[in-house]
Protein backbone atom coordinates (compact mmCIF):
# COMPACT_ATOMS: atom_id res chain seq x y z
CA UNK A 1 0.00 0.00 0.00
CA UNK A 2 1.33 3.25 -0.59
CA UNK A 3 -0.28 6.93 0.11
CA UNK A 4 0.49 9.93 -2.09
CA UNK A 5 0.24 13.22 -0.52
CA UNK A 6 0.62 16.36 -3.69
CA UNK A 7 1.55 20.08 -2.37
CA UNK A 8 2.55 23.30 -4.04
CA UNK A 9 -0.57 23.97 -6.22
CA UNK A 10 -1.85 27.51 -5.96
CA UNK A 11 -2.67 30.33 -7.83
CA UNK A 12 -0.20 32.26 -10.58
CA UNK A 13 -0.09 34.56 -13.53
CA UNK A 14 0.41 33.14 -16.82
CA UNK A 15 4.35 32.71 -17.83
CA UNK A 16 5.02 32.04 -13.72
CA UNK A 17 6.30 28.54 -12.53
CA UNK A 18 5.36 26.55 -9.85
CA UNK A 19 6.57 23.24 -8.55
CA UNK A 20 4.36 20.14 -7.42
CA UNK A 21 5.89 17.47 -5.05
CA UNK A 22 4.28 14.35 -4.23
CA UNK A 23 5.55 12.76 -1.08
CA UNK A 24 4.85 8.75 -0.63
CA UNK A 25 4.56 6.79 2.01
CA UNK A 26 6.21 3.10 2.55
CA UNK A 27 10.03 1.94 1.80
CA UNK A 28 9.47 0.64 -1.48
CA UNK A 29 9.40 4.10 -3.74
CA UNK A 30 11.83 2.72 -5.71
CA UNK A 31 9.45 -0.47 -7.28
CA UNK A 32 7.11 1.99 -8.56
CA UNK A 33 6.93 4.34 -11.66
CA UNK A 34 5.13 7.71 -10.92
CA UNK A 35 3.12 9.70 -12.46
CA UNK A 36 1.54 13.00 -13.03
CA UNK A 37 -1.97 13.58 -14.07
CA UNK A 38 -4.62 16.57 -14.39
CA UNK A 39 -8.24 17.24 -14.28
CA UNK A 40 -9.76 20.61 -15.24
CA UNK A 41 -13.27 21.71 -14.87
CA UNK A 42 -15.63 20.36 -17.39
CA UNK A 43 -12.89 17.76 -18.72
CA UNK A 44 -11.47 14.50 -18.61
CA UNK A 45 -8.47 13.25 -16.79
CA UNK A 46 -5.20 14.05 -18.90
CA UNK A 47 -1.92 12.25 -18.95
CA UNK A 48 0.80 14.75 -18.10
CA UNK A 49 4.58 13.28 -17.15
CA UNK A 50 5.54 9.90 -16.26
CA UNK A 51 9.07 8.01 -14.95
CA UNK A 52 9.38 4.35 -15.48
CA UNK A 53 10.42 2.56 -12.57
CA UNK A 54 14.11 2.46 -12.86
CA UNK A 55 14.14 5.99 -13.50
CA UNK A 56 15.35 5.71 -17.20
CA UNK A 57 13.14 7.15 -19.19
CA UNK A 58 10.44 9.73 -18.88
CA UNK A 59 7.27 11.03 -21.24
CA UNK A 60 5.15 13.91 -21.57
CA UNK A 61 2.02 15.22 -22.97
CA UNK A 62 2.77 17.40 -26.00
CA UNK A 63 1.06 20.25 -24.24
CA UNK A 64 3.83 20.39 -21.74
CA UNK A 65 7.37 19.49 -23.61
CA UNK A 66 9.71 21.73 -22.99
CA UNK A 67 7.70 23.44 -19.85
CA UNK A 68 7.19 20.87 -17.55
CA UNK A 69 9.71 18.73 -15.77
CA UNK A 70 8.99 15.40 -14.04
CA UNK A 71 11.78 14.27 -11.41
CA UNK A 72 12.47 12.20 -8.15
CA UNK A 73 14.01 11.41 -5.06
CA UNK A 74 14.21 8.27 -4.16
CA UNK A 75 16.28 9.36 -1.15
CA UNK A 76 13.04 11.35 -0.25
CA UNK A 77 10.22 9.37 -1.85
CA UNK A 78 9.05 12.10 -3.27
CA UNK A 79 8.30 13.00 -7.30
CA UNK A 80 8.81 16.29 -8.13
CA UNK A 81 6.79 18.10 -11.16
CA UNK A 82 8.56 21.80 -12.35
CA UNK A 83 6.16 23.99 -14.09
CA UNK A 84 7.54 26.96 -15.71
CA UNK A 85 5.66 29.23 -18.54
CA UNK A 86 2.66 28.59 -16.97
CA UNK A 87 -0.75 29.21 -19.20
CA UNK A 88 -4.25 29.81 -18.53
CA UNK A 89 -5.28 26.23 -20.25
CA UNK A 90 -2.55 24.63 -17.52
CA UNK A 91 -5.15 25.46 -14.98
CA UNK A 92 -6.58 21.75 -13.37
CA UNK A 93 -6.56 19.38 -10.27
CA UNK A 94 -3.01 17.48 -10.55
CA UNK A 95 -2.79 14.43 -9.60
CA UNK A 96 0.07 12.36 -8.43
CA UNK A 97 -0.24 8.64 -9.42
CA UNK A 98 1.91 5.60 -8.27
CA UNK A 99 2.43 2.22 -10.56
CA UNK A 100 3.36 -0.81 -9.26
CA UNK A 101 5.75 -2.29 -12.15
CA UNK A 102 6.28 -5.66 -11.62
CA UNK A 103 8.20 -5.95 -15.40
CA UNK A 104 11.67 -5.01 -16.30
CA UNK A 105 10.87 -1.21 -15.18
CA UNK A 106 11.50 0.29 -18.54
CA UNK A 107 7.70 0.98 -19.43
CA UNK A 108 6.26 4.91 -18.85
CA UNK A 109 3.17 3.69 -17.67
CA UNK A 110 0.27 6.83 -19.89
CA UNK A 111 -2.63 5.76 -19.04
CA UNK A 112 -4.67 6.11 -15.71
CA UNK A 113 -5.46 2.06 -15.64
CA UNK A 114 -2.19 1.37 -15.48
CA UNK A 115 -1.94 3.02 -12.18
CA UNK A 116 -2.40 1.57 -8.44
CA UNK A 117 -2.51 4.26 -6.33
CA UNK A 118 -3.24 8.00 -6.25
CA UNK A 119 -3.45 11.06 -4.35
CA UNK A 120 -6.18 13.62 -3.65
CA UNK A 121 -4.65 16.26 -6.27
CA UNK A 122 -3.72 20.10 -5.65
CA UNK A 123 -5.43 22.78 -7.47
CA UNK A 124 -3.24 24.69 -10.07
CA UNK A 125 -4.55 27.74 -11.14
CA UNK A 126 -3.06 30.37 -13.61
CA UNK A 127 -4.34 33.80 -14.23
CA UNK A 128 -4.25 35.37 -18.06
Amino acid sequence: QVQLVESGGGLVQAGGSLRLSCAASGRTFERYAMGWFRQAPGKEREFVAAFNRIGSSTYYVDSVKGRFTISRDNAKNTVYLQMNSLKPEDTAVYYCAADRDSGLGHVVPRFGYEYDYWGLGTQVTVSS
